[in-house]
């Protein structure tokens, strides 16, 4: 693969508003497929603001009506905002094309990422992104003094977690030692170059995520860099240690087209959800 290019858009005081990025992102797409620039990673933090992928449901957004925009990318509902580190890798890969290598490259550079910092990560089996394991359903703490046997968010299909405070937030999940998102993926992938990227929570205030349903997952939750740590990590720590490892993953990654055993319809724009 050629060299990746990154842009740091904004951070901190100059963060950039997400129409602005979704702009620029079309922007450099459209560049990139006309190959008039390299491989291009955007790396910004947003103001606060709730995206909607295009199988969020009613159920899954603020009740409150707290905007949220409705963006092409595959996936549900999530937040971004201060204290994230958001990346928007646009980059052309071969036809036709291998999404899920795609996100599996993303996910073991943000593996590598946490664990420079000391935090063990992984995957989950059916949820993309990056995870921190939680303990064993046996070894977790009670939620409301019942057993977790009867976890109503495993059996009520009308349960909320919205609606029932702290013991069900998901910014709670790691005291009540659950898994836990660090960082979520979701892209899209149009003429065979990549949109839209992740979402590396380094030390928000993860309350957001209680007002919806976070990739539109009820039994798990979020969390940060910060507090796995148990201390502060700023966006500016982070940032050239994801640069490192996204550089070498994806820089030296063996591109090759998705194996089909028969011929498909022409291609369509794929997404990737930030499940």
């Amino acid at each position: 693969m050629s060299e990746l290019r990154f842009v740091r858009l904004g951070f901190g005081e100059e963060a950039v508003d997400y129409q602005e990025a979704w702009h620029k992102q079309r922007e450099v797409h459209a560049a990139r497929f006309e190959d008039t620039v390299p491989d291009t990673c955007l790396l910004l933090e947003h103001p606060p603001v709730y995206t909607a992928g295009r199988r969020t449901t009613e159920s899954e957004r603020p009740l409150d009506g707290t905007p949220v925009i409705d963006v092409d990318r595959g996936g549900k509902i999530t937040w971004h905002g201060p204290g994230q580190l958001v990346g928007y890798p646009i980059m052309k890969l071969p036809r036709p094309v291998d999404v899920v290598a795609h996100v599996r490259r993303l996910e073991d550079a943000l593996i590598l990422t946490a664990a420079e910092f000391g935090v063990r990560t992984s995957r989950v089996e059916g949820r993309s992104g990056v995870w921190v394991l939680g303990d064993p359903v046996v070894d977790r703490p009670a939620l409301g003094g019942l057993s977790l046997d009867f976890d109503p968010r495993l059996h009520d299909e009308e349960f909320d977690p919205r609606l029932n405070g702290p013991e069900y937030a998901p910014s709670n999940a790691g005291q009540r030692r659950e898994d836990r998102k660090l960082a979520a993926i979701g892209i899209r992938v149009a003429k065979g170059v990549t949109m839209h990227g992740f979402a590396l929570n380094v030390n928000p205030d993860n309350t957001w995520f209680d007002r919806i349903v976070p990739c539109g997952i009820r039994d798990a939750g979020v969390t940060s860099l910060s507090y796995e740590l148990g201390r502060g990590v700023t966006i500016a720590d982070v940032l050239p240690v994801a640069e490192k490892y996204l550089r070498d993953v994806l820089e030296n990654a063996e591109l090759a087209p998705r194996p089909v055993g028969a011929p498909t319809a022409p291609e369509t724009p794929r997404t990737a959800a930030p499940a």
